[in-house]
């Protein structure tokens, strides 16, 4: 990923109705603006981050999804990089992120003979997905989740949650910042010291005096971790509602989705192709050639 903004790369946002009043959710166009003559059939693909991300997560992804003429619209979702954060914090929560992309997915299926999406869900993005996925009229053809399934382990979310509700951090400097992306995404991979460089670059913005950096996001927006009893996630019924094809990308030493899960996800409710990622735990980064292909050509399907 190269400093200067891509210029195949369009920034656009959709509005998102909140008791609070309306919200800019910004998201990254990659591919033709509608699908190509004779590939009307071909939906448009959303991508969604996870809990702490933002939309270039999927910089490299989308621009191997964008050569094969896919539209490819990566969200930031609200309070993360360049999206409207909300006044309550309450709110940042899976249940109003779903409702939040309806207008995008409305926007990607703008298309007369397009009335479906692809998913691309990474942890967070990836239980959005999961919802959407097992409604009775699901706007989702194929989805793909990225570390995440139907049971979260109480001790994964504690540890996520330990990160997300701690004060924000500023840095003096960006290498400053990207030793602590180092440390608290330790799991994530494969990543080379340029994909290190080029997340926090990313992850980070300018403090409001100029004199160091901070994350690019709502502090707030573990809120609603901090809030939750500790118990495990149970949403197997919910998977068991769930129609379309799914491949699950799997980090090989992942606490939140562990192999026995993995496993039952394959047996029950639509069941899945699972690729293991090894050198990965929570999440695998969608930075190398070998991963994309796996999704790319999933998606083809």
């Amino acid at each position: 990923m190269s400093k200067a903004e891509d210029p195949a790369v369009v920034v656009r946002h959709v509005l998102c109705a909140r008791r609070e009043g309306l919200k800019r959710m910004s998201y990254r166009q990659q591919g033709p603006a509608h699908a190509p003559q004779g590939q009307e059939g071909a939906p448009s693909i959303i991508c969604v981050h996870g809990l702490t991300r933002n939309a270039h997560d999927f910089d490299a992804l989308g621009a191997a999804l964008a050569a094969t003429g896919r539209r490819v619209l990566a969200a930031d979702v609200l309070g993360r990089g360049a999206s409207d954060w909300l006044a309550d914090p309450m709110g940042y929560a899976v249940p109003g992120y779903v409702g939040d992309m309806m207008g995008l997915i409305g926007r990607a299926t703008s298309s007369p003979r397009q009335d479906q999406v692809d998913w691309v869900g990474t942890s967070m993005g990836g239980l959005i997905g999961l919802v959407l996925a097992a409604s009775p009229i699901s706007p989702i053809r194929r989805l793909v989740l990225n570390d995440v399934g139907p049971f979260l382990p109480q001790a994964a979310l504690e540890r996520i949650a330990a990160y997300v509700t701690a004060e924000a951090p500023v840095f003096d400097s960006l290498e400053a910042a990207e030793a602590h992306y180092r440390e608290i995404h330790a799991d994530f991979g494969p990543m080379t010291d340029d994909d290190w460089t080029a997340l926090t670059r990313h992850s980070t913005v300018r403090t409001e005096d100029g004199a160091g950096w901070r994350p690019h996001q709502d502090p707030a927006i573990g809120a609603p971790a901090a809030a939750m009893p500790a118990h495990d996630m149970d949403l197997w019924d919910v998977w068991d509602q769930i129609a379309c094809p799914v491949l699950v990308v799997r980090g090989a030493r992942s606490d939140l989705l562990t192999p026995d899960v993995a496993e039952e996800m394959g047996r029950r409710g639509p069941g899945c192709t699972v690729h293991t990622v090894t050198g990965a735990g929570h999440a695998p980064t969608f930075t190398t050639p070998e991963i994309n292909r796996v999704v790319v050509d999933f998606l083809a399907g």
